[in-house]
């Protein structure tokens, strides 16, 4: 394109000071912000990044239809919430006003096997509109794209096993609180660990109809099944809750968890293929104690074995520079809900964002 990327910054906490400030430094241009946070509205987003003013502040979130209208934006990145009933009318606005969108919401990497009736209603609207709606973020490189790429060095596959952890602390309560960090073991066990003794289909069916929210590998191996051309027969979820031997402070939840007691849970997703591969993936979300850090493990079964471990993974920035990176094949990709396991690999941005955007795949 023969001007600069114009982007509308859809949520403006943690990981949109990253988010901004990548665009303006990849050569695009950050033309707006919304937000639904009282003490957020009517800032400056240069304030927010820890920059000079940059004339652009931010919009109350209600006022989504006038600001893109009038704005008319190439994209909007939504840095929100976690599931795709959170962002679904974020998305909706989005498209309604001809504009891509593409999220960091965990689920909205492959929400195909979890929320298909909210995914096929976002993916006819955006058709309609001629946009393009997409996830991207850490789980779309690191338990997606390098495993599907790792799997092409491999002569022969049995089993996948991945787990990757991450420190609770750093993404807000509502993340916490759905990790069961806080809870006494009691419950844990009555308001998450009662699904663990269902059947495969049954906890489809709930995760479908959103009575179980599903963990992040759920939507994983889905993914890892799309990317690699695996066929799925049965998936089922198991979450057990993590304990410490100490007691962990944790300012987000503003509370002592006593030793003993849920820190977070470990979700442990289990997919059986047509195949015969089996993939077994875990996340582990806890208080981290003075010991821990982000991790994340992947061996492959098979011929040769092969392990991969990437410790301390700066998990916060790198969700933020894969989703920007994402974006150029987003506005590039057809009309619809695309799910990044259905466009080309990232590529490292050598020239301004821009210059990879051809709107190719637009009507």
């Amino acid at each position: 394109m023969d001007r600069k990327l114009r982007v509308v910054q859809y949520g403006t906490g943690k990981m949109s000071v990253y988010f901004m400030r990548y665009i303006i430094e990849k050569g695009g241009e950050v033309v707006g912000a919304l937000d639904a946070n009282p003490a957020t509205i009517g800032k400056d987003i240069g304030e927010i990044i820890g920059a000079a003013p940059l004339g652009v502040t931010v919009t109350d979130a209600a006022k989504a239809d006038a600001l893109l209208t009038e704005l008319k934006p190439d994209v909007a990145i939504v840095a929100t919430l976690s599931t795709i009933a959170d962002i679904e009318e974020m998305f909706a606005t989005c498209a309604r006003n001809g504009v891509s969108a593409i999220s960091i919401a965990e689920e909205a990497v492959y929400p195909w096997n979890s929320s298909p009736v909210q995914t096929e209603r976002l993916d006819a609207l955006a058709k309609q509109h001629g946009v393009t709606l997409s996830g991207s973020g850490y789980p779309d490189m690191y338990w997606g794209v390098l495993i599907d790429t790792l799997a092409g060095s491999m002569h022969h596959i049995t089993k996948i096993k991945g787990s990757s952890s991450y420190n609770v602390e750093d993404y807000g309560l509502a993340l916490a609180e759905g990790h069961g960090a806080g809870l006494s073991a009691e419950e844990f066990d009555k308001e998450i660990g009662k699904y663990n003794g269902l059947s495969s289909d049954e906890q489809k069916a709930l995760v479908e109809s959103g009575e179980i929210v599903p963990s992040y590998m759920w939507n994983q191996n889905g993914w890892l099944c799309s990317k690699l051309g695996l066929t799925p027969i049965s998936q089922h979820q198991v979450c057990i809750p993590t304990t410490a031997d100490e007691d962990l402070t944790s300012s987000t939840l503003g509370m002592t968890v006593p030793a003993g007691q849920p820190t977070g849970m470990r979700a442990i997703v289990t997919t059986e293929t047509k195949e015969g591969i089996t993939l077994e993936t875990e996340c582990v979300g806890m208080v981290y104690g003075p010991e821990d850090f982000d991790r994340n493990d992947w061996t492959f079964y098979g011929e040769p074995e092969t392990t991969i471990n990437v410790n301390r993974p700066a998990t916060v920035e790198l969700t933020c520079a894969n989703a920007i990176n994402r974006i150029p094949a987003v506005l590039n990709a057809a009309p619809g809900y695309v799910s990044s396991d259905k466009l080309p690999n990232n590529v490292y941005l050598v020239k301004p964002i821009g210059d990879y955007v051809t709107f190719a795949g637009k009507r």
